[in-house]
């Protein structure tokens, strides 16, 4: 392929992020593109750096002439304050995963709000949206909100087992969406609302390899329930797998993970990625782990990371297992 002359130098920062997906979904999509492209990991727990001094990291990248950067967990709130302006969509999220850096600066986009709204037009058309639980407050859950609202899903009922972060969300939502279409809900208040909801969203760590279980009560489902996870690792959690046995429609996370990589990607180099095409590689790259391979090639001979970064959190709090 002829290349087109175009770098770009890219990263990820966050914790326990050595095995992500994401320099090989990104390093590939370049290589068809004809650009240099490099992604790093950058580790804060490796680095010795404390979450709340993610800015340090995100100066010297700017220093050396990093393109641009995704951030995953427990950083995309951190952030924040290292920034110069956040894009509309991060201003109303409260939460940043991707930078891009210009003579202007430092800017914050959210590319999860674009991801999990494309995988869940693509993967669930025609879901019934009047009422849906969202599990999961963090920056990952308020995206799926926005998303949800935007999509016009009548109300999101909101649980986490910490009560304050659901609570927050659903002023913000209500703030932007009306009083009525958010609303927060307690432990106890929880089976209920599954029961009478049309479909259920995860978005906690609960499921992933690193903390197995389901979120919720899998008793709860019916078949008029849809289900969806943005959990990608492994693609079909202990919750879908319970659901699909009810007779739910469901919808894994992967997808999330290609379409907040793919609108990240387009930010970075201005071009945009063929959407099949890194759908048809973030399969190649989850099959390749399946058959135990751990690492595959890129096209151009790099070897890309191929398994779920760990999330260090509990249980209970949200998940960046789609990371940026």
């Amino acid at each position: 392929m002829t290349g087109s002359g175009q770098r770009c130098l890219a990263g990820l920062i966050g914790t326990g992020i050595e095995e992500s997906l994401s320099p090989a979904l990104h390093e590939r999509e370049a290589d068809q593109l004809g650009i240099r492209y490099l992604y790093q990991n950058l580790d804060i727990d490796m680095l010795g750096i404390p979450a709340a001094e993610v800015g340090t990291v995100v100066g010297e990248a700017r220093r050396l002439g990093f393109t641009g950067l995704n951030i995953t967990h427990p950083c995309k709130q951190l952030v924040i304050p290292a920034l110069d302006r956040l894009a509309p969509e991060a201003a109303q999220i409260g939460a940043v995963n991707t930078i891009t850096f210009s003579v202007d600066g430092a800017t914050g986009h959210n590319t999860d709000m674009f991801g999990f709204r494309e995988n869940f037009v693509r993967g669930l058309p025609g879901a019934v949206t009047g009422e849906v639980v969202l599990l999961g407050a963090g920056g990952a859950g308020a995206a799926v909100a926005y998303a949800l609202l935007s999509l016009g899903t009548a109300r999101v009922t909101i649980h986490d087992i910490a009560e304050q972060p659901a609570r927050t969300l659903a002023l913000a939502l209500q703030l932007r969406f009306g009083a009525e279409r958010a609303r927060a809900v307690m432990t106890n208040e929880l089976d209920p609302a599954v029961r009478s909801a049309h479909g259920v969203v995860n978005a906690t760590p609960v499921g992933m390899t690193a903390h197995p279980g389901m979120p919720v009560d899998p008793g709860l489902l019916g078949a008029h329930h849809w289900v969806a996870d943005i959990v990608y690792r492994p693609l079909e959690t202990a919750l879908l797998r319970a659901a699909r046995s009810k007779g739910c429609r469901v919808l894994d996370g992967g997808g999330m993970a290609v379409f907040q990589a793919l609108e990240a990607f387009r930010l970075f180099t201005g071009r945009l990625p063929d959407a099949s095409r890194m759908l048809a590689h973030f399969k190649e790259l989850v099959a390749a782990e399946d058959l135990g391979t751990g690492t595959t090639a890129n096209t151009n001979g790099r070897r890309g990371d191929m398994s779920h970064p760990v999330v260090t959190a509990g249980p209970t709090l949200e998940t960046e297992g789609r990371e940026a």
